[in-house]
């Protein structure tokens, strides 16, 4: 076993004992703390998929995230109101069901934007991602049928089979279950000659077009399972705050997510991990002294940046990613 390897696997059993801890001493709070660690962490596994393999910095994964949550914003709706959906179809409260539209409808809409954003690269890449996402954004605020600007409520919590998903460590442990088939997707990817092939089209897509793989076609596959990974994500996240708010769809969401991997390690098994454990631990300690605390994540950050640049895994583990 690697170095990075039991790195990785201790921040998974870190964030595993954290809800149990908690339940140990009757401070449920930390439980759905432990929860938003671990939906931050899946969202931004998706992400790393784009970013982390196939260098794709993605200014736009915001639409995936909200486009999962407001998935499952309005099944739920139309559930509890016994209102049909378009062309008479029936609204759900069933998590697995919200998951897969969710996911589907990310990877529709993922496909558009990676057809035309795919054709560029660097700064113009990251430009059209944003601008694809804030159109996105701006539609939900004009969407009144579904709140507009205020959002929407998820009056109960949805249902997952044979789970009562309103006790807060049911509730978590299907959000790690997703986080851990995340990792491992995101492990066999890596791994694969799939993989392979897209960190190579990152460093030269022309010496990987000259055997005769399409870097274009590579690029586009990663960026489609990205949005449809997030997008559960986003599901999650609408589920954890019975509310879905355009707020997800915004520019400070992906920009969010990119920070979270940066924290953790670009491109690290479980970068997203001990990025989104270390982002919501200052969130939670930092945010109760001072309203300015994302000064101070901006400081650790730059400290990442120029010292650190594998972050906090590749700190600890001191190898490099595929050691």
């Amino acid at each position: 076993m690697s170095r990075e390897t039991a790195v990785s696997l201790a921040f998974l059993a870190l964030l595993l004992a954290l809800p149990f801890a908690a339940q140990a001493l009757d401070e449920p709070f930390y439980i759905t703390l432990a929860t938003r660690m671990a939906i931050l962490a899946l969202a931004a596994t998706g992400l790393n998929i784009a970013l982390g393999l196939g260098g794709l910095v993605s200014f736009g994964h915001a639409a995936f995230f909200g486009i999962g949550g407001y998935a499952a914003g309005i099944l739920a709706t139309h559930a509890f109101n016994n209102e049909p959906l378009l062309l008479g179809l029936p609204g759900t409260n069933q998590m697995i069901v919200m998951w897969i539209v969710g996911a589907a409808v990310a990877g529709l809409v993922a496909l558009a934007i990676g057809l035309i954003s795919l054709r560029t690269s660097g700064v113009y890449f990251i430009m059209i991602t944003l601008a694809f996402a804030q159109m996105i954004y701006y539609f939900a605020i004009s969407w009144p049928a579904y709140g507009g600007e205020d959002g929407l409520s998820i009056y109960v919590r949805n249902a997952f089979p044979g789970v009562n998903t309103l006790k807060p460590m049911s509730f978590f442990l299907i959000c790690y279950a997703l986080l851990l088939a995340a990792l491992a997707l995101f492990w066999r990817l890596r791994d694969s000659r799939f993989g392979a092939a897209l960190q190579a089209g990152r460093q030269n897509p022309v010496r990987l077009a000259a055997v005769g793989i399409a870097p274009f076609r590579i690029r586009l596959v990663a960026f489609v399972a990205s949005g449809m990974v997030t997008a559960v994500a986003g599901a999650l996240f609408a589920d954890l705050n019975r509310f879905v708010s355009p707020s997800m769809l915004s520019w400070h969401m992906s920009g969010e997510l990119i920070v979270l991997i940066i924290l953790g390690g670009v491109g690290r098994l479980a970068g997203a991990v001990a990025g989104a454990m270390l982002y919501v631990l200052f969130e939670f300690v930092l945010g109760g002294m001072t309203e300015h605390w994302q000064l101070f994540l901006g400081l650790i950050l730059l400290a990442v940046v120029l010292f650190a640049r594998g972050g906090l895994i590749g700190l600890l583990a001191g190898r490099p990613r595929h050691g």
